[in-house]
């Protein structure tokens, strides 16, 4: 896939994809006439990035996080370390933004309510 094609199926603008690959979150793309050839892995490698990204993690956590990766089965407790304080983060603010829709929902339900009473 060429980076055009790669930046529309993630959603992201070709100026992001080479931010990525400049700032080493992915292996240099191979090039084809000069142009950036997208593999599988590559846009596999893309994906889990966005699922770290929408996860909270901040580029630089994932770029840390891909370095351990690269190091290995020694770096297990580390990687695991990581996405264990990121789920912890995630819960917590599901929680949270649970605990407003259902404040959100009550006043509706109270309005819908009150409107009904005035008829």
């Amino acid at each position: 896939m060429n980076i055009g094609e790669v930046a529309k199926e993630l959603g992201l603008s070709i100026d992001t994809l080479r931010y990525y690959e400049k700032m080493g979150l992915i292996k240099k793309v191979n090039k084809v006439d000069g142009k950036r050839k997208y593999s599988d892995k590559d846009v596999k490698d893309l994906k889990f990035i966005l699922c770290m990204k929408s996860a909270g993690l901040s580029l630089n956590d994932i770029k840390k996080f891909l370095e351990y990766y690269e190091q290995g089965d020694i770096t297990l407790n580390l990687r695991i370390n990581m996405l264990e304080n990121q789920r912890e983060i995630l819960q917590r603010e599901i929680k949270e933004k649970k605990e407003t829709l259902d404040y959100l929902n009550y006043k509706i339900d109270l309005y819908e309510k009150r409107k009904g009473e005035k008829k």
